[in-house]
C-alpha cells in the first residue's frame, strides 16, 4: 500500500522524466537539423567538426531527426503522437537496417542507402568529396534504440528493462566512440574498414541513450535502478576498452562480472538475464572489432566462450536470488499489509520481553505510540499481578523450554497509557528463525464482551428470580383453584339442593311466583357451578403437559360430528369435510375440543333453516387484509356472522354475544379455550365474517402467521 507523499513523489519524478526525454529529442533533432543544413549548404566544418575527423553522413543526420522526434512524441499523450513516434522510429529503423544489411552483403565500398536520397538534393560532386557514409556502429545503435522505442508503444511497462538496458548500451558504444576520439584508439570509433561514427554523431548516441533511459523510468519509476547511472556506463566503457586493448580479451570477463552484479539494485527481477546478453553484444563487439592472428583466433573464441557461460551463470545465480528476495519482500509487504490492517492489536516481542514490533490497532488499544513502546519490556502493558510475574515466566521459558500459555487464549487484564485496567483475550505463537526466537501475541479488547456478560448475569438472576416468582404464583392459584373446586362448590350445591328440597316438600304451599323464583334459584347455583369449573380448566389449561403424536385429523372430525348426531337432527344441521384432511402431530383430545367448540357454536349461532358447517386445509391462505399463511385449518358456517368489531372479543372468557337457544347450556368460554389450546399447540386462530352470510375460523397448527404473534 502506498501513501498520498509516495504518490506524489512518483508523480514528481515522472514529470521530470518525460520533460529530460523531450529536450534529448529536441536536441537530436536540432543535432540533425543542422548536419542536414551543412550537406545543403555543402559547410564542411559543419559535418565533420574537426578537418579529417570522420563527418556525419546525410542518413545520420536524417535518423536523428526521425530519432528525436519518434522519442518526444512518444512521451506525450494522443493518438496522433502515438501515430507520429511509430512512423518516425520506424523509418530511422529500416534505414540503419538496409545499411547494416548493406554492409554485410555487398561490402565497404558501396554507399547506396546513404546516397539513396542525398543525390537528389546535395551535388553529386560535394558527395563525392564527403565520401564514407552511416558506420556500422552508427547503424546498429539507430536500429536497436529504434527497435526499443517501437515495442514500447503498445505497451509500456513491459518493455521497460528492455529499453532501459537498450540504454545503457546506446550510451556505452557512444562513450567508447568519444573516449576513442581521446585517446586516438581508431578502432573504438571504427569497426574494421568500414565507414567510423562522427565526433558530434558519438556525442549526439549518448545524449540518445539518456533520453531513451529517462524514458524508461518515465514508463515505471518504481522500476529504476538505485544506482548512480554512471556506474554501470563506466563499467561498459571500462570493459569494452579492456577488451579492445588485452590481447585474447583475458580481462574483460572481470571487468562484465560487476555489470551483472549491478542488477541486484533494479527492481525487476530479470534485470540480470538482460545485463549478461548486454555483455555478450559486448563481448562479441570487442571480438569483431579487431583483427585476429590466425594463431590465437580459435583460442581467443574459446576464451569468450568460456567469459560468457561465466557471465549467464552468475547473471542466473542473481536472478535466482532477486526472486527469492522478491517473494520474501512480497509476503514482507502482505504481513505488513495484514499486520496494520488488522482489528486485533498485535505485539512482537524477543524471548527477554522487548516490544519489536507494535501495530496500528495496539496503539489505539493501549494508548501508546510506537516510538514509546519499541525497545521497551512488555510488563510496560500489564497491571499487577501479571507485571510482576512476567520476567519470571520468561526466565522459566528459556530454563526449561515449557511453554504455559503460549499456543493459547488466556482472557488477562492490560494496561492502558492512562493507567485504566480493562480485560483483554491473549493468543501467544512462537516464531523461529535460526537461532532467533520471537514471540507474536494477538490481543483483542473484551470489555464490551465483559459488560455483556454482566448484564447477561443480571438478567438471568432477574430471569431466576421471576422464575421463582411465577412458580410461588402457580402454587397459589393451584391452592386457589383446590379452594374453588372445594369450598365455592360446597355452599352452590348448599344452594341448588335446598332450592330442590323447598320445591319438592312446599310447592303446593307456594304461589306461581315463589315458585318460579325458586327454580330460577335451582339454574342460576348450576350455572355458577359451571362457570366455576370452566374457570378451573381454564387455569390448569396452560400448565398441563400436551400429549402430541401423530393424529389423523379426519378421524378427529368424524368422531365430534359422531357425538353431536342428536344435536345435528334437531338443528337439521349438516357437517362436511372439504378435501383431504392431513395427519399432524398434536394432542388428539384437545384438538377434538377444539373442533367440538367451532363445530357447535357454528350450529347454535346460525339463523339458516339448515345450517351448514364445512371443515377443511389450505396450503396457502392469503387473508383479506393481505396476510399469509401455510398449513391453514378452517371452519366454515353460513350463519349470521360477526361484525369487525367483535373479531377479538369473542376470545374472552365469559365473554358472549347473544344467547344461542341453548344459552343456559353454555358459559361463554368455548372460544377461549380454544385459542388457548391452539397457542399451546405453537398455532394462531383468526376469523374472517360477513354480516348475515357466515363466518370462517381459520387456524394453524406449529406455525404462526407471517408478521403475526400466537395467542397467549
Amino acid at each position: 500500500m502506498q501513501d498520498s507523499s509516495d504518490v506524489d513523489l512518483q508523480d514528481q519524478r515522472r514529470r521530470h522524466y518525460r520533460a529530460f526525454a523531450i529536450a534529448v529529442g529536441c536536441l537530436m533533432v536540432l543535432l540533425g537539423v543542422t548536419a542536414l543544413a551543412g550537406w545543403l549548404l555543402q559547410v564542411e566544418i559543419i559535418i565533420s567538426l574537426v578537418p579529417g575527423f570522420p563527418s556525419m553522413a546525410f542518413n545520420t543526420a536524417l535518423c536523428f531527426v526521425l530519432s528525436g522526434t519518434g522519442l518526444a512524441a512518444s512521451t506525450l499523450t494522443g493518438r496522433r503522437f502515438r501515430i507520429t513516434a511509430t512512423m518516425t522510429a520506424g523509418l530511422a529503423a529500416a534505414f540503419a537496417a538496409a545499411r547494416l544489411v548493406e554492409i554485410v552483403t555487398i561490402g565497404r565500398t558501396f554507399h547506396n542507402v546513404d546516397v539513396l536520397i542525398s543525390r537528389f538534393l546535395v551535388p553529386p560532386a560535394f558527395i563525392v568529396q564527403i565520401g564514407g557514409g552511416m558506420g556500422p556502429n552508427t547503424a546498429l545503435i539507430f536500429l536497436i534504440a529504434n527497435l526499443s522505442l517501437l515495442l514500447s508503444l503498445p505497451v509500456e511497462r513491459k518493455s521497460q528493462v528492455v529499453q532501459e538496458l537498450t540504454s545503457y548500451v546506446v550510451m556505452t558504444l557512444g562513450m567508447i566512440a568519444l573516449a576513442s576520439y581521446v585517446t586516438d584508439a581508431e578502432q573504438g570509433y571504427r569497426w574494421g574498414p568500414y565507414a567510423a561514427m562522427a565526433l558530434h554523431t558519438a556525442v549526439g548516441m549518448v545524449i540518445f541513450g539518456a533520453g531513451l533511459l529517462a524514458r524508461s523510468w518515465w514508463m515505471q519509476p518504481a522500476n529504476r535502478a538505485q544506482i548512480p547511472l554512471w556506474i554501470p556506463a563506466a563499467v561498459c566503457f571500462t570493459g569494452l576498452l579492456v577488451d579492445l586493448y588485452t590481447p585474447l580479451g583475458v580481462a574483460n570477463g572481470i571487468l562484465y562480472v560487476p555489470l551483472v552484479l549491478t542488477a541486484l539494485w533494479f527492481g525487476n527481477r530479470n534485470a540480470p538475464l538482460f545485463f549478461a546478453f548486454a555483455c555478450t553484444v559486448l563481448l562479441m563487439l570487442g571480438f569483431f572489432a579487431v583483427r585476429h592472428d590466425e594463431a590465437t583466433f580459435w583460442q581467443e573464441i574459446a576464451n569468450r566462450t568460456i567469459t560468457a557461460a561465466t557471465l549467464w551463470l552468475i547473471a542466473i545465480l542473481v536472478f535466482y536470488f532477486m526472486r527469492n528476495n522478491y517473494n520474501l519482500e512480497t509476503e514482507r509487504v502482505r504481513f505488513g499489509a495484514l499486520l496494520r490492517g488488522t482489528p486485533d492489536a498485535v505485539v512482537v516481542i524477543d524471548d527477554r520481553g522487548t516490544i519489536r514490533s507494535f501495530n496500528p490497532a495496539a496503539e489505539s488499544m493501549f494508548g501508546y505510540s510506537p516510538q514509546d513502546t519499541i525497545g521497551r519490556n512488555i510488563k510496560m502493558l500489564m497491571p499487577e499481578p501479571y507485571h510482576s510475574e512476567h520476567d519470571g515466566y520468561l526466565a522459566h521459558y528459556r530454563q526449561t523450554g515449557e511453554e504455559r500459555i503460549i499456543g493459547t487464549t488466556r482472557m488477562v487484564s492490560g494496561r492502558r497509557k492512562n493507567g485504566i485496567v480493562f480485560p483483554i483475550d491473549v493468543s501467544i505463537s512462537t516464531v523461529v528463525t535460526g537461532d532467533t526466537k520471537i514471540f507474536v501475541g494477538i490481543v483483542r479488547d473484551i470489555s464490551e464482551r465483559v459488560r455483556q456478560e454482566e448484564r447477561m448475569k443480571a438478567t438471568l438472576a432477574q430471569l431466576e428470580a421471576y422464575t421463582a416468582e411465577l412458580e410461588r404464583s402457580n402454587h397459589d392459584l393451584d391452592e386457589f383453584a383446590y379452594i374453588a373446586s372445594h369450598d365455592l362448590k360446597e355452599p352452590l350445591r348448599g344452594l341448588h339442593n335446598h332450592s330442590r328440597f323447598l320445591l319438592e316438600d312446599y310447592e303446593d304451599k307456594l304461589d306461581v311466583d315463589g315458585v318460579r323464583r325458586l327454580n330460577r334459584l335451582v339454574r342460576l347455583s348450576q350455572r355458577m357451578e359451571k362457570l366455576v369449573n370452566d374457570l378451573l380448566y381454564f387455569s390448569r389449561l396452560g400448565r398441563q403437559q400436551l400429549a402430541v403424536k401423530r393424529t389423523d385429523i379426519s378421524l378427529i372430525v368424524k368422531d365430534v360430528v359422531a357425538t353431536m348426531e342428536l344435536l345435528l337432527e334437531e338443528r337439521h344441521a349438516k357437517v362436511i369435510i372439504d378435501g383431504r384432511l392431513p395427519d399432524v402431530v398434536c394432542d388428539a383430545p384437545r384438538l377434538t375440543e377444539v373442533f367440538r367448540n367451532l363445530i357447535t357454536n357454528a350450529i347454535k349461532y346460525n339463523d339458516k333453516p339448515a345450517p351448514l358447517v364445512s371443515i377443511g386445509y389450505l396450503d396457502r391462505f392469503v387473508g383479506q387484509d393481505g396476510t399469509v399463511a401455510r398449513n391453514v385449518f378452517f371452519v366454515r358456517d353460513n350463519g349470521k356472522g360477526i361484525p369487525q368489531e367483535f373479531h377479538e372479543d369473542i376470545f374472552r372468557i365469559f365473554k358472549r354475544l347473544e344467547k344461542s337457544q341453548d344459552s343456559e347450556d353454555g358459559t361463554g368460554a368455548g372460544l377461549t379455550f380454544v385459542r388457548k389450546i391452539i397457542a399451546r399447540h405453537n398455532g394462531d386462530i383468526w376469523l374472517e365474517s360477513e354480516v348475515g352470510a357466515g363466518t370462517t375460523f381459520y387456524f394453524t397448527l406449529g406455525r404462526k402467521r407471517e408478521g403475526q404473534n400466537a395467542a397467549a
